[in-house]
C-alpha cells in the first residue's frame, strides 16, 4: 500500500469531527447536484493548509471538488464553530490520558506577510513597514498550544497577553472540575510590564517574565523553547506562513484547523 498523503483525513480524526459539522438537507424541490461528501472536501481543505496552494489551482484529479467549493465549507464550518470545538474536544482527550502539563505555559507572537491586506493587518515594526498580521500563541508545558489568535502585524504582543489567557477554553477530560489556568507562565522580555503581571496574579498565574534592560541568558529559555516550537510546527503548514485570506475569519479558522491537528498528531501518537 502506499504511503498516505498527510493532507488525507484519518479514520480516527475523521470519527471526532464528522458528529460537529452542521447537518444540511438537500431540497426535494429542484435539488440541483448531488453535494460533495464533507470528507472529500475536508481533504481539499487540508491540502490548500499544507500546501499553501491557491484554491482556484485546487487540482480536480483529486477529487475533493473545486477550490470554491472548499472555499465556502471552510467558512461555513468556521462560522458553525467547528474548527474551535474540535480543538477544544482534542484538548479534552489529550487531558484524559495525561498529556496536558497546566503546570506552566509559554505565550509568544509571530509575524507574518499578509499580501493581500484586510483587516487585522498592519505595518509591520519587524518588516519595513511592510503589511502584515500576527499570530499568538499560548502553550502549557510540552508545547501544545491551548489558544491562538489573530492580529494586526503592528499590535504589540503584550496587549494580546490576557485576552490569550481568557481564550484558554475549559478542559474537561477528568472527573472535577475543568482546568483552564495554567500555575506560571512564562514570557520573554516583550511582555515586561507590571500592570499586566498584577492582571495575572488578579486570575491566578504566576508570572515569570524576563526583565528588559538586563542581560540575555535569564534561562527563562528552558521554559519558553515549547512555544518556539508550537510556532515551527504552525508555519510548517504553507497557509499559516503567509497570509493570503482577505477575510480575517478564513485565515483564522486556518489557524484553528492546525492547533486541532497537531492535538491529534499528540494523541495519536499517545494511544497509538
Amino acid at each position: 500500500m502506499g504511503q498516505r498523503r498527510p493532507w488525507e483525513v484519518e479514520d480516527g480524526l475523521w470519527e471526532r469531527i464528522a458528529p460537529l459539522l452542521p447537518v444540511v438537507e438537500r431540497r426535494q424541490r429542484y435539488p440541483g447536484r448531488k453535494r460533495l461528501h464533507d470528507r472529500r472536501v475536508l481533504n481539499g481543505i487540508l491540502f490548500v493548509l499544507y500546501t499553501g496552494i491557491p484554491w482556484e489551482f485546487l487540482p480536480q484529479e483529486l477529487g475533493y471538488g473545486s477550490g470554491s467549493t472548499c472555499w465556502r465549507r471552510l467558512r461555513d464550518w468556521q462560522e458553525a464553530g467547528v474548527w474551535q470545538a474540535l480543538h477544544e474536544l482534542l484538548l479534552a482527550e489529550l487531558r484524559a490520558v495525561g498529556l496536558l502539563d497546566f503546570s506552566r505555559a509559554a505565550v509568544d507572537g509571530s509575524h507574518l506577510r499578509a499580501m493581500k491586506g484586510g483587516a487585522k493587518t498592519g505595518a509591520s515594526p519587524v518588516d519595513r513597514g511592510r503589511t502584515g498580521s500576527k499570530h499568538h500563541v499560548i502553550v502549557e508545558a510540552h508545547g501544545i498550544p491551548l489558544a491562538a489568535s489573530l492580529t494586526g502585524g503592528n499590535r504589540h504582543d503584550v496587549t494580546q497577553l490576557m485576552s490569550l489567557v481568557h481564550a484558554v477554553p475549559p478542559v474537561r477530560g477528568k472527573r472535577g472540575r475543568p482546568r483552564r489556568r495554567p500555575k506560571v507562565l512564562y514570557a520573554d522580555r516583550g511582555y515586561d510590564y507590571d500592570v499586566y503581571r498584577r492582571e495575572l496574579r488578579e486570575v491566578g498565574i504566576r508570572p515569570v517574565i524576563a526583565r528588559r534592560g538586563t542581560e540575555h541568558g535569564s534561562g527563562l529559555g528552558v521554559h519558553r523553547w515549547v512555544v518556539e516550537a508550537a510556532f515551527a510546527l504552525l508555519h510548517w503548514f504553507r497557509r499559516l506562513r503567509t497570509r493570503w485570506e482577505i477575510r480575517e475569519d478564513l485565515h483564522e479558522a486556518f489557524l484553528a484547523l492546525g492547533c486541532a491537528i497537531i492535538c491529534w498528531r499528540r494523541l495519536k501518537t499517545a494511544v497509538d
